[in-house]
Parts: C-alpha cells; structure tokens; sequence
C-alpha cells in the first residue's frame, strides 16, 4: 500500500483529501516536519486561500525549502489547487509575492471579462471539461493517464497559473472563453488546480493513478 505524506501547514482542507487517497488504496500521513517532508516517497501538498498566505505558512514552518528539496529527486509530488500555484515561482495576488520555484512561470488573476466582453462571475467555481493542450498528444506517463479529454472536474479559484513552457501545460481548460491551466506536469511533479477530491470517480481515478507512480 502507498504511502502518502500529505503537507498539513494549516492551509487546505485535509479531511476530504485524506478520504480520497484511502478511497483509492492510499495510507495517508499529515506532517509539518521538514525531515518527514525531504524522506517522504510521495508527497501531496493541498491548499486553499490567498498565495501570500500559503506561503507563509509554509516557511514557518521552514516547509518551503523541505517542500524543495523533496521536488529535486523526481519523487511524486501533487500540488492540488493553491498547492499547485505555490509551485510556480511567483504570484500577483495582493501584491508580488515568490512561489517555491519548482515550475517556470506566475499565478495571476483570472480575467474579468469573458472572451465576449461580458462580465462573468469570479471566482470560477464548477464543473469543467478537461482538455489536451496543443503541446500534448495524450496523458500518457502522467496523472490523467486514466483521465478522457473531455472529462469535467471541480473548480474553485480566482487565479490562474501561467506555466513559462508550454509543454508543461498537461491540461486546460476555458471559462467563458479564458484559458485556465487545470493540470501541470514536469517529471514527476504534477499539478491540479481543479480538486480531484470534490471531482467524483474521474478525480478518485486521478488520485489512484498518482498513487501508482
């Protein structure tokens, strides 16, 4: 059975992760220790609220350069929501704030108008289709091996990543016509900004298959 070290740094809601990964097979562990955190073999990093929130968090509990440090040996790693945007290197929410690196690129606001010019809602809260991007073929060797193009997930955000290489860009996704990274991917570092834990069987599949790595 997977071992799953989930980052518990007061930011996410645990409880509903944690149901997930058990659902598909996983034994979840919580942890603010820097030394569990660079020993873990698989590591998901959750979160909810502001960026410059997140970040704080984590570096004080000195999580950010264990978070870092864990990222460089190719072990699974899933940054799920804010999660996922922390793992970029920096962030315009409220202000400028630095991310943890592990990706090329910024977090910025979701635009106000759709691609019509009307006003839509934000944050962008529902159910999405999930789409290939133009710099992929298929989801193979990664976590929506199991996904089909097409297939909705639950969103819950105001922000979104802006990845500096397209071809980390593992899935996309519109709202109104804006283009939303819903999934990120560099080695074996992966990316949710849609909740695979709120998405039903197609999240619990996607959990399943980053257990599997």
């Amino acid at each position: 059975m997977t071992k799953v070290v989930v980052v518990d740094y007061g930011v996410g809601n645990l409880f509903s992760v944690s149901r997930a990964l058990e659902k598909v097979g996983a034994t979840v562990v919580f942890s603010d220790s820097p030394k569990i955190i660079k020993q873990a073999d698989s590591l998901l990093l959750p979160g909810v609220g502001s960026f410059e929130h997140g970040m704080h968090e984590l570096k004080r509990r000195g999580l950010d350069d264990a978070l870092k440090e864990y990222a460089l040996n190719e072990r699974p790693f899933l940054g799920i929501c804010l999660g996922m945007q922390m793992m970029f290197d920096h962030s315009d929410e409220f202000g400028e704030h630095d991310g943890l690196g592990l990706l090329p690129g910024k977090v910025t606001a979701i635009p106000k108008l759709g691609t019509d010019g009307l006003p839509h809602k934000i944050p962008h809260i529902g159910w999405s289709p999930l789409l290939l991007p133009t710099a992929r073929e298929n989801w193979s060797e990664s976590i929506l091996e199991y996904t089909l193009p097409t297939a909705n997930v639950y969103f819950v955000h105001s922000f979104t990543a802006l990845p500096d290489n397209s071809k980390h860009r593992l899935a996309d996704c519109y709202y109104d016509g804006c283009l939303i990274s819903a999934a990120v991917q560099s080695g074996n570092k992966f990316g949710c900004q849609f909740h695979p834990e709120k998405s039903g069987k197609v999240g619990l599949d996607i959990l399943k298959r980053f257990i599997e790595l």
